[in-house]
């Protein structure tokens, strides 16, 4: 027997560390090799880590709610073989287009000029020191520049009454104080440096689906009577649409290499999907997006986001991703912006489709099927012009779902 020490593995897309939620095994437990050991909660969702070897377990290595760094020891096992090891699991492999790991920009932050104060400043309110501009010798960030950080994205704060002169209403209740934790604090500290580094710009655009919605309808009408429980929904027809769009357009299917100021291009189609699971927002990737057709995306789709609901997501599942997805769907709104999925470069949302009044060609006014499109982008290597050009594009397939055709193979 030897002793072999499981450390937890790259989790990818930048993620360094991430809190403990629940231990599935514990001291004494035989267990199977890619059997789950622990719940861990990232910036993206929280997922099963498996053990890359069978064996027994001796000891664990952290408490439930406490945070695991990427590379430190998990567990430790005695597993059959020779001398003690010590390894970690495999990780994903990054992007081959990648010109530096996406993990290695996660760690940006260490390299950067600044004290142990400024550093705890910046870490206890959530910021990413490499996405604020050092004004200190040598580009050292100073807590100036922390506290100037924080202040651009602080609303004033309300001007409270002398305590004398509060009168309480009978009916009011008790403050409440939610500590933000978990999930909802990664996806904080995640928006928060996406909006601090990458200057959003949004453009708008309305889509006639009346021939889409005739479509669709007409594939779920001929899927329930042969007696399968599968319903497309729009968005593998969305995912289809934009791959041509982006073989025109790939800058929009990219990432941004801070480190090497250095736009990436992608080579593959990896779709973010958007799912609200009772946490907070997942963003499960659809891989190879334009090998699948629109029958494998819907179910893609749909076992990536009940695997997101049921905290099954495995890690490979939520890293490589090339542009994100989010539909607002049922819940209305004319338009909103969407916060991009850094390192991406641009982010769409999908809204509500509603019958409107329109004036048709022959000046004659119609009821269509109209939804809005938005498109989130980072100004710094997209160009207005190409995002709208781009989303033009996309609204033609949509208006003309017969073209689409040539892409759902």
């Amino acid at each position: 027997m030897a002793t072999f020490e499981f450390k937890l593995p790259d989790l990818g897309e930048g993620v360094v560390e991430g809190e403990i939620v629940k231990w599935l095994v514990k001291p004494g437990d035989t267990i199977e090799e890619d059997q789950g050991v622990v719940e861990l909660m990232t910036d993206k969702a929280t997922v099963t880590v498996p053990s890359p070897r069978a064996g027994k377990v001796i000891s664990v290595h952290g408490k439930e709610g406490e945070i695991a760094k990427v590379h430190h020891t998990l567990l430790t096992m005695e597993t059959a073989g020779g001398a003690p090891v010590a390894a970690a699991a495999a990780s994903p492999a990054p992007a081959a287009s990648s010109a530096v790991p996406l993990a290695a920009r996660a760690i940006e932050t260490e390299k950067v000029l600044a004290t142990p104060v400024t550093r705890r400043m910046a870490r206890e309110h959530g910021l990413d020191l490499a996405a604020i501009s050092g004004t200190g010798p040598q580009g050292r960030v100073l807590k100036a520049d922390v506290q100037a950080a924080l202040d651009m994205g602080r609303a004033p704060e309300p001007v409270q009454a002398p305590r004398a002169k509060l009168v309480p209403l009978p009916s009011a209740g008790a403050d409440q104080r939610i500590p933000i934790r978990g999930l909802r604090k990664k996806i904080a500290e995640k928006m928060v440096r996406s909006k601090f580094t990458a200057p959003h710009s949004l453009f708008v655009e309305e889509v006639d689906v009346t021939q889409l919605v005739a479509l669709r309808k007409r594939l779920n009408a001929g899927l329930a009577e042969s007696g399968e429980s599968l319903k497309i929904s729009f968005l593998p027809f969305i995912c289809k649409a934009l791959i041509p769009v982006f073989r025109k357009y790939p800058s929009l299917n990219a990432n941004f290499d801070d480190a090497a100021q250095e736009l990436v291009q992608r080579g593959s189609f990896n779709f973010g999907i958007a799912a609200a699971t009772d946490e907070g927002l997942t963003v499960p990737v659809v891989k190879d997006v334009d090998r699948l057709t629109v029958r494998q995306l819907a179910e893609e789709i749909s076992r990536l986001g009940a695997a997101a609901r049921e905290k099954k997501l495995k890690m490979d599942e939520l890293s490589g991703g090339t542009f994100t997805i989010t539909s607002l769907g049922t819940n209305g709104g004319l338009f909103a912006l969407p916060i991009i999925n850094y390192p991406e470069v641009a982010i769409l949302g999908l809204h509500r489709i509603r019958k409107r009044p329109v004036v048709a060609d022959d000046d004659q006014i119609v009821i269509r099927e109209m939804m809005n499109v938005s498109l989130s982008f980072d100004h710094r290597v997209i160009d207005g012009l190409v995002a709208a050009e781009a989303t033009g594009a996309l609204v033609q397939l949509l208006e003309h779902p017969e073209t689409l055709l040539l892409e759902m193979a």
